[in-house]
């Protein structure tokens, strides 16, 4: 706050107290660019990340592309490209097997790449619009959200799929608890948050969302028992009660959101919009107060939070005067 006189800084500090956003908010922005990886010819949307960290691989799902890039995080450039795909949404790294799958929208297909060559390993065909993948934290099963209303099981030691949980509508971002044996499923489609018995392999309880529309990203605060979700109709991050649903805050949030994550280290959610914004919230015991608005570019809603890396990855599409690109993004401490 320099170049402002005693009075001016009470002033500023009085008006924040009011707010209640937090002065420190006013210091610095939570999160500082450290650079950008440019990705080639891709056009189009792209979809969502996910990393290999002992190769230091980023994938990216170049959806409008048709294709999966792979990023050497090291020395920050593209390495290759997996075409052939038919709009690639979900993707996730399965360490255990050493194994990449890729969601597939067009044909609904889960498409397996295996080692450090990622050959091509198998195919799990599921019907249509294959979209999120979530892995349990012991690296027994797989699930992916697809069709008009279902969770597909998949045993990623065989790999193929064991079993089908029925949902009610699409399922759009879902979470699983740190034991797996509890998903937290959003179903735009029917209004609703929808929580799963995974060892049952059924819906135990659904939360009516009336409050706003289009329920797409999610993410798990473990450490307080909270479901953060994000809406786009109007923009609004919402905490909910992992036990029961009920509404803990309800907070104004950036507009066309994809991906929220949950920084537990810092107490704070990362939302990445297309609006071409990253917002960024302190978690507090009552609710989130907002003390980042991040400016990114137009359509950078996917993005990745590393914790093991403490890097925000944020996928921004081509516009007419700027390339492809994966931003990196640094927490300030």
């Amino acid at each position: 706050m320099l170049n402002m006189d005693f009075r001016s800084k009470w002033f500023l500090f009085a008006l924040l107290a009011l707010t209640g956003i937090p002065a420190r908010a006013m210091d610095a922005a939570p999160l500082a660019l450290e650079g950008k990886i440019m990705l080639g010819n891709v056009s189009g949307r792209i979809d969502h990340l996910a990393v290999d960290l002992n190769r230091q691989r980023l994938f990216v799902g170049e959806l409008g592309n048709n294709t999966v890039g792979v990023v050497d995080l090291k020395e920050r450039k593209v390495i290759r490209r997996i075409a052939g795909l038919k709009e690639p949404q979900g993707l996730a790294y399965h360490a255990p097997t050493d194994s990449l799958y890729v969601a597939n929208g067009g044909d609904g297909s889960v498409r397996l790449y295996a080692g450090p060559d990622l050959s091509p390993r198998t195919r799990i065909d599921l019907g249509e619009d294959a979209d999120n993948i979530r892995i349990d934290a012991k690296g027994e099963r797989l699930f992916v959200g697809y069709g008009k209303g279902a969770l597909a099981v998949i045993d990623p030691a065989r790999p193929a799929k064991i079993a089908d949980i029925r949902l009610d509508a699409h399922p759009e971002g879902f979470q699983l608890d740190r034991g797996g044996r509890i998903a937290y499923v959003n179903l735009p489609g029917s209004r609703k948050v929808a929580i799963l018995d995974l060892v049952q392999g059924k819906v135990t309880q659904t939360v009516p969302m009336n409050e706003a529309r289009s329920n797409f990203p999610m993410a798990v605060d473990h450490d307080r028992q909270r479901i953060v979700t994000v809406f786009r109709d109007p923009p609004k991050l919402v905490s909910l009660n992992a036990r029961d649903g009920s509404v803990i805050a309800s907070t104004d949030v950036c507009g066309d959101s994809d991906d929220v994550f949950v920084d537990a280290k810092r107490r704070r959610a990362y939302v990445s919009c297309g609006e071409g914004f990253v917002d960024v919230f302190d978690i507090q015991d009552s609710g989130h107060v907002r003390i980042g608005h991040i400016a990114t570019a137009k359509g950078a809603r996917t993005s990745l939070w590393v914790p093991e890396l403490d890097r925000l990855f944020v996928a921004a599409r081509a516009t007419a005067t700027e390339p492809a690109a994966i931003w990196m993004l640094a927490p300030v401490q």
